[in-house]
Formats: structure tokens, C-alpha cells, sequence
């Protein structure tokens, strides 16, 4: 009887352990594919938007490129012939960036996703040379900016199947896959405004 008790216990044991696993197995599988839905719909519907959503007004036009020509023939006159223009202090942010978050030791080995998309703009670095193409590299930052903070938005939701703790965990992954990305595209688009001397951005 002892042996038959405990031939009956085991499948019922069994049973309930499965029924304890399948709840979490869910809950994982909705994390995973949710935050798999969330990074692939935000960044397909970004690079969807047209480009002058984020174009700026190229540095030098205008009246603003007028005052800057002006400002450079002054210091051609004043330190020499053929002297360059003095590029501008960096700001706090840009400083920040650096001195704080050394952002310029581990930026490059951060993946760049934007091979996943026909319309993806390559960011990792400049691939070329040209006031055109950085004004173009400024703009691609600003949609991936708006990318990375649109995608910490829809963290609150996954409370809705997790438990608290879980819950936060969630957010905690939000902002740890997102704000390096922002830090970078920010640092990167101040540092090449400043090289630019452009105020625009």
C-alpha cells in the first residue's frame, strides 16, 4: 500500500508542479515577446517618419550664416591669414558625458540596430565628410533619440501581468536598454554641432 501511495503520489506531484511552471513560462514568454514588439514597432514607425520632421537648418544659412561668416573673417583678420576659427567650448552636457559617464570609453562597443531596417541610418560612426552628411547625422540622431525614449513609455504595462516586483524589473530594463543609446546619440550630436559650429541642433 506504502508503495502504491507513493507510485499515485508522484503524478499528482507532478502535475502540480507543471501547473506552478506554466504561469511563469507565460509571463515570460508575454516579457520577451512584449518588449520584442515594443523595440521592433517603435524603431519601424520611427524610420517611417519623414526626414524633415527632423531635418534642422543647415549651419551658415541664412542670416545666421551671415553673422558666422562675418565672425570668422574678423578672426582671419585678427590672428593671420588663413587662420581657422576658434571651434566653441563645450557645453555642460557634453562634459558631463565624458568626465562623468566616460562615455567616449565604451560607446563604441554599444551595438548599432539600424542594419535591421531597409531605411535604418548607420550611426556608429561618420561615414563621411560634409556639411550635408552631418547635418544629415544630426537629424538621424534626433529620430534616435525619439526612438529610445518612446520605447521606456510602454514599460508601466507589463505590471499589468507581473507581479510588483517584476513590474519594476521591467522598468529597470526599460531604462537600462534605452538611456545608454540616448546618452550616445546626445553626446554625439553635440559634438559634432560644436565641430560644426552650429546652434541649431
Amino acid at each position: 500500500m506504502e508503495k502504491a501511495s507513493r507510485f499515485n503520489g508522484q503524478p499528482g506531484t507532478r502535475q502540480a508542479m507543471s501547473a506552478q511552471a506554466l504561469p511563469s513560462l507565460a509571463v515570460l514568454a508575454l516579457n520577451i515577446g512584449g518588449w520584442l514588439l515594443v523595440h521592433l514597432g517603435v524603431s519601424y514607425f520611427h524610420t517611417s517618419l519623414p526626414e524633415r520632421w527632423f531635418a534642422r537648418p543647415e549651419a551658415g544659412a541664412g542670416a545666421g550664416g551671415t553673422v558666422r561668416k562675418a565672425e570668422r573673417s574678423k578672426e582671419k583678420r585678427h590672428f593671420g591669414r588663413g587662420a581657422e576659427p576658434k571651434q566653441p567650448d563645450k557645453s555642460g552636457e557634453e562634459r558631463f558625458y565624458e568626465q562623468v559617464l566616460f562615455i567616449r570609453s565604451w560607446k563604441d562597443s554599444v551595438p548599432d540596430g539600424s542594419f535591421l531596417f531597409r531605411r535604418g541610418f548607420q550611426k556608429k560612426r561618420l561615414a563621411k565628410r560634409g556639411q550635408a552628411y552631418y547635418q544629415e547625422y544630426m537629424g538621424e540622431t534626433l529620430r534616435g533619440e525619439w526612438t529610445h525614449w518612446l520605447s521606456i513609455v510602454p514599460a508601466p504595462l507589463f505590471f499589468i501581468w507581473n507581479e510588483p516586483l517584476y513590474g519594476y524589473l521591467m522598468v529597470g530594463y526599460a531604462l537600462a536598454a534605452n538611456l545608454p543609446f540616448i546618452a550616445i546619440l546626445r553626446y554625439n550630436r553635440l559634438r559634432l554641432r560644436r565641430i560644426c559650429g552650429s546652434s541649431r541642433l
